[in-house]
């Protein structure tokens, strides 16, 4: 069967990006208790910064958590180069830091490597991992699963939205934010409404695209990042994330026809910038997609209003069908990237 032939029913990729609202809310009901523990043993700790490891998927989550965990604790979060203890052998000082791993498998050498090796340099070890039981859970301090359940798609989907559940969850109960964990509750059902969202008016756009950028900022750079990789190995389409700060310092000047740019944004301070981004763009001439936001002159994504801690989750599950829908236009099958495995392996 070619892949112009695929029902995009019928994927793997599509229907395992379906079940991310019940994977969220089962790891709500499952994790609620721990979480809640782990937020009481953070204000104890009180960690002077948080660092971030993780790879692929798990490390776009992990630039999502990075803008969470500042802005709503305060605490400085920068992420892990694994290289440094795993091939360097260099030890860190690590006494009074969070070490937030993030992984789907929970078996990748260097990020268990570099986890083992902030837990004998002091941290506190906090894993985020799907592959209960995994070497990364056993060498944690405290492993909370994201309940996602099998995933034999390649490209990852509903353990990216649990990651990103997760975060929400650990940093509303670090924070005792109230509004922000109510927001998590709900979040399965709008989830579920994000995913019957029409994004159709972007697969020609896409499908046609020599080269995409893919933009948001803040808690929202995260998903562009998620984006721009999904596309690239799913649709053979070269795509770059970037804040919609930094595509103004260059980057921007590749615009043109047959290279489009789809900018995410969520309701906050960011927004703005977004907007007025777009609103530059097309004046260009460039084919902006806008999901998030409405502005005039752009093909505007339709999108569930929500927290803006919330809204990255929804705005990346619409697009995971997208994507699904681009790939098999172009010619791909989703579920069989090229030159790729589910567990990638390195050192």
């Amino acid at each position: 069967m070619s892949a112009n032939a695929i029902d995009p029913g019928s994927t793997q990729l599509f229907q395992e990006a379906a079940q991310a609202s019940d994977a969220v809310r089962l790891q709500f009901e499952r994790t609620h208790s721990a979480a809640l523990a782990l937020g009481s043993a953070l204000r104890t700790l009180k960690p002077r910064a948080v660092v971030t490891c993780a790879r692929g998927s798990s490390d776009h989550a992990a630039t999502f958590a990075k803008y969470l965990i500042e802005t709503r604790t305060g605490v400085l979060t920068a992420s892990a180069a694994p290289s440094v203890s795993s091939v360097y052998g260099a030890r860190q000082d690590m006494r009074d830091v969070l070490f937030l791993a993030i992984s789907q498998s929970g078996r990748s050498p260097d990020l268990v490597s570099a986890t083992a090796a902030a837990k004998q340099a002091g941290a506190l070890v906090v894993s985020l991992v799907n592959a209960e039981g995994s070497p990364l859970a056993e060498v944690s301090d405290y492993a909370l699963p994201l309940c996602a359940g099998p995933e034999t798609s390649v490209a990852a989907t509903k353990s990216y939205i649990a990651s990103l559940a997760a975060i929400v969850h650990l940093v509303a109960a670090w924070a005792q934010d109230d509004l922000l964990m109510d927001s998590l509750a709900v979040a399965p059902e709008q989830l579920r409404r994000s995913w019957d969202l029409d994004w159709s008016a972007a697969v020609p756009k896409l499908s046609a695209a020599s080269s995409l950028f893919v933009v948001g900022r803040g808690v929202g750079l995260g998903i562009a990042q998620e984006a721009a990789l999904k596309l690239k190995e799913t649709s053979g389409l070269h795509a770059e994330a970037f804040s919609s700060a930094e595509v103004r310092h260059g980057p921007q000047a590749l615009l043109k026809e047959n290279f489009p740019a789809l900018l995410f944004s969520q309701n906050d301070e960011a927004k703005e910038g977004v907007e007025t981004l777009a609103s530059d763009l097309a004046a260009r001439g460039v084919d902006v997609m806008l999901a998030g936001a409405s502005v005039e002159g752009v093909t505007v994504l339709p999108s569930v209003a929500a927290h803006p801690a919330i809204q990255p989750m929804l705005l990346v599950q619409s697009f995971y069908k997208l994507a699904n829908a681009v790939a098999i236009a172009r010619g791909f099958d989703p579920d069989r990237p090229p030159h790729l495995r589910k567990v990638t392996e390195t050192l």
